[in-house]
């Protein structure tokens, strides 16, 4: 498939944008008294619709990480030439929210059983994954992981990684739910998340945009 032919498919099918821009910069640290938690889950853009939805978190940024290659840029993850996954970093008031409540909001947003990508979108860089920085939050995401293969009996294939670098995303990807909100809709309706996630999770709260 050639190049053109493919930014056509991943406009039309993908969490995807035809918007090129210079390379990424890595996250600035977290302000005293806060905390951040970093979750791969498909689509950037729906991830960071539905945690910016959750009491106490204060910020949530599109990105990359747990590849090794520095400044990735969106062409570079879209087009496989990087080991990054597409990301959220959640920045949260740990005296209002917790971790694990951000693992809740995690699980209830992506599909754990899905080894392919998320939803209609196939390839590495959207396998879901969870970012720890120590071991309590490896120790919690472990558990969590555990109870979601007991509730759903099926095989959990999302992996509990260590923290890497993580690269902020071109800032047009930044809070794109409500800049572009017609095309986030028809993206996020016609690639079945939220059918896919009322039936992993019912009527379970933590998923919209």
């Amino acid at each position: 498939m050639t190049r053109i032919a493919l930014t056509a498919l991943l406009a039309l099918f993908g969490c995807a944008s035809t918007e090129v821009a210079a390379g990424t910069q890595a996250s600035a640290p977290v302000e005293a008294g806060q905390a951040e938690a970093v979750f791969a889950g498909g689509c950037f853009w729906c991830m960071e619709s539905s945690f910016e939805q959750l009491p106490g978190v204060l910020a949530v940024e599109s990105g990359y990480t747990g590849g090794k290659e520095p400044n990735p840029t969106y062409e570079d993850v879209g087009y496989h030439r990087t080991t990054h996954y597409e990301a959220i970093r959640v920045v949260y008031d740990p005296k209002t929210t917790d971790y694990d409540a951000l693992l809740t909001a995690f699980w209830h947003n992506v599909d754990p059983t899905q080894a392919n990508g998320q939803f209609c979108d196939k390839g590495d860089q959207y396998r879901t994954g969870i970012f720890t920085s120590d071991e309590g939050e490896q120790a919690k995401a472990v558990a969590s992981r555990e109870a979601v293969r007991k509730q759903l009996d099926r095989t959990i294939v999302t992996e509990v990684l260590p923290a890497a670098t993580f690269w902020v995303a071109e800032e047009y990807h930044q809070d794109f739910y409500l800049k572009k909100p017609e095309h986030y809709m028809r993206y996020r309706i016609g690639c079945g998340r939220d059918a896919r996630l009322q039936e992993l999770w019912g009527s379970s709260p933590g998923h919209g945009g």
